[in-house]
């Protein structure tokens, strides 16, 4: 178990290019001038077992934005964090109870621009020990843990499309029992994987 944590450590050593939700649509044209909002997400590797899994969150069906969807817990960057990553720490001990004491940070990928407007940087973190785990009301319906090795693994990932403003958009998906992980999500996962392969 440990040398797959440094295994881990030392590939997020070489962050690679950014990401974007429109990765796979070329035809895309961004506006000039767009300014991005800073945010962090923390993608949590626990020990499950004999292995290591990721915690992901299921959003509440009555959230304004994204709702009923797969995400890490994470969320904008506030005047009051330090940086990214104390604003993806200081989300998931809101939407899912994990002190940040627990959590040893690996490292980051790189940067993540989303369809919301957001650059949103990925933050991997080994939780060091178990801990009780407390979905916010209203906002996290469920948290679940999938193996490490599923999301880390490039074939287990399918693109699909929609429509999505009067076109075609294209995206990755890594579903995963009855979770459908798709969109920003599955793209910072397919993210870590190359980086990963790299």
């Amino acid at each position: 178990m440990p040398e797959r944590i440094d295994k881990i450590r030392s590939a997020l050593t070489h962050i690679g290019l950014g990401s974007s939700d429109f990765d796979l649509n070329p035809d895309t044209v961004l506006p000039a001038g767009r300014k991005l909002r800073p945010a962090g997400v923390l993608a949590p590797i626990i020990q499950h077992g004999d292995g290591l899994s990721l915690l992901l969150t299921k959003r509440s069906a009555g959230l304004k934005h994204h709702p009923g969807q797969i995400s890490f817990p994470g969320g904008k960057q506030e005047e009051s964090d330090a940086d990214v990553i104390a604003a993806a720490l200081r989300e998931a001990r809101e939407e899912i109870g994990l002190p940040e004491h627990l959590v040893e940070v690996l490292g980051t990928l790189a940067p993540h621009e989303t369809v919301t407007s957001f650059q949103v940087t990925p933050v991997i973190g080994f939780v060091k020990e178990p801990f009780k785990i407390i979905a916010e009301a209203g906002e996290v319906a469920e948290v679940f843990a999938v193996p490490l090795d599923h999301v880390l693994n490039p074939a287990n990932y399918i693109i699909q499309s929609r429509a999505w403003r009067g076109h075609m958009r294209h995206y990755y998906v890594i579903p995963y029992g009855p979770y459908y992980i798709w969109g920003a999500t599955a793209r910072m996962l397919r993210a870590w994987t190359e980086t990963i392969q790299n």
